[in-house]
């Protein structure tokens, strides 16, 4: 990612302005303007005159910069049908996959979307530094990755999964050893049993098989 810059010259400042925004081939609300140097007359307003001389760059959007790779991303998969929408909620760029290749993206257990929505928040990271570094500081952004609303489908399903082991938990007085899962996962299966009376969960193993075991409350 580069951010564009220029310096201008001109007798007033709105026409070293105008000479950079041309340049670029931006308007005025995309740039960042710094004067330099203010233009001074001199003496009689002759001797010693002094041009104006700006320096414009090009304001860049983390959130967009970070869409542009994303949309390469996933022409770079070539297929054919499939697309994405974004949208910007509370500090978190939604990025949503649809079409009808759209499954090729999940994988199995969500696990290509998963290694999608890592890659780009490890861009989105490394654009944020480059615009620290620049002179530009943004807000830093999460990034949420979805194709057609699997992640919502997925957590419906495994919080039917840990209320259905923990009434088994309760009913046999044994605990239950769940399949190996993703942090995300684990994470909605721990949070449903808290809300189970009587059972409690935690985790063994390391990833990626690390998993979730349910088990009955010990007494205090």
């Amino acid at each position: 990612m580069t951010t564009r810059s220029v310096e201008k010259i001109g007798k007033t400042i709105e026409e070293a302005v105008q000479d950079g925004l041309e340049d670029l081939g931006l308007p005025l609300d995309k740039v960042e303007v710094k004067v330099l140097d203010e233009p001074s007359r001199g003496i009689l307003g002759l001797v010693g005159q002094k041009p104006a001389r700006v320096r414009l760059t090009e304001k860049v959007n983390l959130a967009d910069e970070v869409c542009e790779f994303f949309r390469a991303l996933i022409d770079h998969t070539g297929l054919e049908d499939i697309s994405f929408r974004s949208s910007f909620n509370d500090g978190t760029l939604e990025l949503e996959i649809y079409g009808d290749d759209v499954a090729a993206l999940i994988g199995r257990r969500g696990a290509t979307l998963d290694a999608v929505q890592y890659i780009v928040s490890i861009v989105a990271g490394n654009y944020w530094r480059e615009l620290e570094a620049s002179g530009n500081p943004q807000e830093r952004i999460r990034i949420a990755v979805d194709a057609q609303g699997y992640r919502h489908r997925r957590a419906a399903s495994l919080e039917r999964l840990a209320r259905s082991v923990s009434e088994r938990v309760l009913r046999d007085g044994r605990e239950i050893r769940l399949e190996p899962m993703n942090p995300m996962d684990r994470r909605i299966v721990h949070v449903t049993v808290q809300e189970c009376q009587g059972v409690e969960s935690f985790s063994e193993g390391e990833d990626p098989f690390r998993y979730v075991v349910v088990t009955c409350k010990k007494a205090e």
